[in-house]
């Protein structure tokens, strides 16, 4: 089965995306992303060619997990209390 070497996990309850590399079948953590421009700072950080297109670019190299690609902010749920 093949997997994307760079994972952009779901949105935490709180808000935000945890990313990670694949690498010789371990993930790595760079870094707990709130916007685009995060993660291809982490990914730029990484060593990973042109992360401007990798991520805006719609790549294949990216495996977007759980939510709507480019999403940070977590949905308040119906119990929330403003």
């Amino acid at each position: 089965m093949h997997h994307a070497p760079i994972l952009v996990h779901p949105i935490a309850p709180a808000g935000g995306r945890r990313v990670s590399l694949r690498a010789d079948g371990q993930d790595t953590v760079l870094g707990l992303a709130f916007n685009d421009a995060d993660v291809i700072e982490f990914l730029r950080r990484a060593g990973v060619p042109d992360p401007d297109e990798v991520v805006l670019g719609g790549s294949a190299l990216v495996e977007w997990q759980g939510d709507e690609p480019h999403t940070y902010e977590a949905e308040p749920s119906d119990t929330d209390i403003p």
